[in-house]
């Protein structure tokens, strides 16, 4: 019966990574679509710029990944290590994001 509830939970991640991609594609075609037909350039390094934001996410959430196994060597209950380790990772993935927020505004 526990190994059914794990692979349900994984295919119900999965699904539901898939459908975040397919949302996201679909939400990026429908707006390059639409800037199109209303005779708006397309930005050429509008890619680069994409590419530039997912690199500064991803590396601020493995920074926030290093720092976060400093609470898993204190000694600390379970509960207050793992709110430790997911706020460390939310704190530095937010900070990412702003980082990339603020390169992107800079170079507009």
């Amino acid at each position: 019966m526990e190994n059914l509830q794990e692979v349900l939970g994984a295919l119900f991640l999965m699904m539901g990574i898939v459908v975040i991609v397919f949302i996201i594609a679909k939400y990026s075609y429908l707006i390059k679509k639409a800037m199109i037909e209303k005779g708006l350039v397309v930005a050429e390094n509008s890619k680069k710029m994409l590419y530039q934001d997912i690199g500064c996410i991803v590396l601020s959430l493995g920074i926030g990944l290093i720092v976060s196994t400093m609470f898993t060597t204190m000694d600390l209950s379970e509960d207050t290590m793992d709110l430790f380790v997911w706020g460390t990772i939310l704190i530095f993935g937010a900070i990412g994001l702003l980082v990339a927020h603020w390169l992107r505004t800079r170079k507009e």
